[in-house]
């Protein structure tokens, strides 16, 4: 009896910490990004560095609304796993697309895009990219013009 009221405690408990936002991430949202790659507040969690037995990184990605990266190139390409929220993604020269939760994106290598949350949603991705070509190639900024497109 005692167990299984302690189970229900434990289990009630685990629902309430579920209702505070970060509880609710599947990654934790990790560190605030300090570099001038992109506009507005990110936060990074490092999943998996590359090395020599994995040449993919896999990073946690949680942008603020209104923040995204500037344009890049990865040489070996990228997938974005989308967790949470809102986001835009474009390649140069396409329009921007919206992207939600569930959905996967594919960059192939060396194709100038950029990615980032909503004006009024936060947007959470798994960011997989391949480094045996090459480290990320960073370009100018994303204007505000082209990202309201």
């Amino acid at each position: 009896m005692l167990l299984i009221f302690m189970v229900a405690v434990n289990t009630n408990a685990q629902k309430a910490a579920c209702t505070k936002p970060d509880q609710t991430l599947l990654f934790p949202k990790g560190e605030k990004i300090k570099n001038s790659n992109f506009t507005g507040t990110a936060y990074l969690q490092m999943l998996v560095e590359a090395d020599s037995q994995n040449n993919n990184s896999i990073g946690n990605v949680t942008f603020e609304p209104g923040a995204r990266t500037k344009w890049h190139i990865h040489p070996a390409g990228q997938i974005l796993l989308v967790t949470d929220g809102v986001g835009y993604v474009q390649e140069k020269g396409k329009p921007k697309r919206v992207v939600r939760k569930g959905d996967v994106v594919v960059f192939p290598p060396n194709v100038s895009h950029w990615h980032g949350a909503s004006a009024d949603s936060a947007f959470v991705q798994i960011a997989i990219t391949g480094r045996e070509k090459g480290e990320t190639i960073w370009q100018e900024i994303v204007t505000d013009e082209e990202y309201r497109q």
